[in-house]
């Protein structure tokens, strides 16, 4: 049986975990798979990928003016070693990506919506784009039930292009407890209690201005605490500082960018993502990981969250857009021991579902049908 030859067609993308698993856990019986890179430099994925003699070619690309261009660039790449299938990931990749392989005659064009209502609330222009790729693309994957509704009521796509397909994860991997290292790395130290921990981008929809002022509260009744932001970046990443120049400068540790993601959860005696709206989180990763990681956690629901996220079952949930609910969670995670057991062991109970193994199963299904 001939392989299935599979064209991956990313942007914007130095290093993410979900490609290396299904690099890992695709069937390679089954299927031939190659990269293709939109970036304005190879990174961290493309020397992976090499290492793991997978295919990789590299499309350099800075701004809007490169998009012809890329086009072009990526058009022959796909005449020349005409792919079976093309899965594109992200905005850039699914216009340009998606474009190319119109035009070279690619009967499977898959694209993953990675984003819910970001631009409908934020960017209304680009709403066209969005359109647009849904019109290419003869498959969506649409990440949770966020998503597709999204597409089905607000872009009126069509729904038997879409295919529901949660992310999976290798729930082992965040059993890892290896933070002695990070630990030196921050200049942690035993008297630095509780760190209550946060991993999201500085975007202002992440709700981070009110886990920072639940933050300032608690510092009241634990002065030792300690605040951890990780992937500290982003467009509103003045807005942010200027929250954080309410606090203590040693109370909190900005991380731009941290490798060990797995060691980095089990720094956190707490964990908090409370985005501001139920649509705006696409998925949330990180609701799942850190409950995989057996964190206890404080969330709003969004995302993922609204499909499996209780509140006191394996999680603390509040409102949104209200610190103290936020402040409330945290301190009640962190005076009862047996809220706090059953909630971690519930927790990591409900990300099973999120397993890697069924996501392969059916990312593969996608492509053979």
């Amino acid at each position: 049986m001939k392989k299935k030859k599979i064209f991956y067609i990313l942007s914007s993308i130095d290093k993410a975990i979900a490609f290396e698993w299904i690099v890992n856990g695709l069937n390679s019986d089954l299927f031939e798979l190659e990269f293709v890179l939109i970036n304005s430099k190879k990174g961290f994925l493309f020397n992976w990928l090499k290492e793991q003699n997978v295919k990789c070619h590299f499309v350099e690309h800075h701004s809007k003016k490169d998009y012809l261009k890329s086009i072009f660039k990526i058009y022959r790449i796909l005449i020349k070693f005409k792919p079976d299938v093309v899965h594109c990931h992200l905005l850039d990749a699914n216009l340009i990506g998606l474009t190319a392989a119109k035009a070279a005659c690619i009967k499977q064009r898959i694209y993953t919506r990675h984003h819910s209502t970001f631009h409908h609330d934020y960017f209304p222009e680009a709403v066209k784009y969005d359109r647009l790729c849904n019109r290419i693309a003869t498959d969506i994957v649409a990440i949770s039930e966020n998503v597709k509704s999204v597409l089905i009521e607000k872009e009126k796509c069509n729904l038997k292009k879409i295919h529901l397909m949660h992310h999976g994860f290798d729930l082992e991997k965040f059993k890892a407890e290896n933070t002695c290292d990070l630990k030196l790395k921050y200049g942690l130290t035993e008297t630095d209690s509780p760190i209550i921990g946060v991993i999201a981008r500085y975007v202002n929809w992440k709700g981070l201005k009110y886990v920072i002022a639940a933050f300032e509260k608690l510092l009241i009744i634990k002065p030792k605490a300690k605040l951890i932001l990780a992937n500290a970046y982003g467009p509103n990443s003045e807005d942010i500082g200027l929250e954080l120049k309410k606090l203590a400068q040693d109370s909190y540790i900005e991380i731009k960018f941290e490798m060990d993601l797995y060691s980095l959860y089990h720094l956190f005696d707490v964990y908090v993502h409370t985005p501001i709206n139920e649509e705006v989180e696409a998925f949330g990763q990180t609701y799942v990981e850190a409950l995989a990681a057996g964190i206890p956690s404080v969330f709003s629901h969004s995302g993922i969250a609204n499909e499996f996220i209780v509140d006191g079952i394996n999680a603390i949930v509040v409102p949104h857009k209200e610190a103290d609910s936020i402040f409330n969670g945290i301190e009640l995670l962190l005076n009862n021991p047996n809220t706090r057991a059953t909630i971690v062991k519930n927790g990591f109970e409900s990300v099973q579902q999120f397993n890697l193994k069924d996501f392969i199963s059916k990312l593969e299904f996608l492509y053979i049908q």
